[in-house]
């Protein structure tokens, strides 16, 4: 037996989806928080996020600013 389908049966399929046609009965999310959901699909873990990229910006500016301060306290202090 051979894996997968044949190409008689993906045909055969093709033929059932299109008469079927599923994404013609979608109505999407209608309740505000099924709609806030689906806002989120495209986000991976947040880390995609505006908001998530300027936030580390931000934390990365600081620890710099603290880095810089600490190597000048240090050579002040010796």
């Amino acid at each position: 037996m051979t894996k997968g389908w044949t190409p008689e049966r993906r045909k055969r399929q093709s033929i059932m989806i299109h008469a079927w046609n599923p994404s013609s009965k979608s109505t999407g999310p209608r309740t505000i928080e099924g709609k806030a959901r689906s806002s989120m699909n495209a986000l991976k873990q947040g880390g995609r996020s505006r908001s998530f990229k300027t936030e580390i910006s931000l934390l990365r500016k600081e620890l710099n600013t603290f880095n810089a301060n600490l190597i000048r306290f240090q050579v002040n202090n010796n």
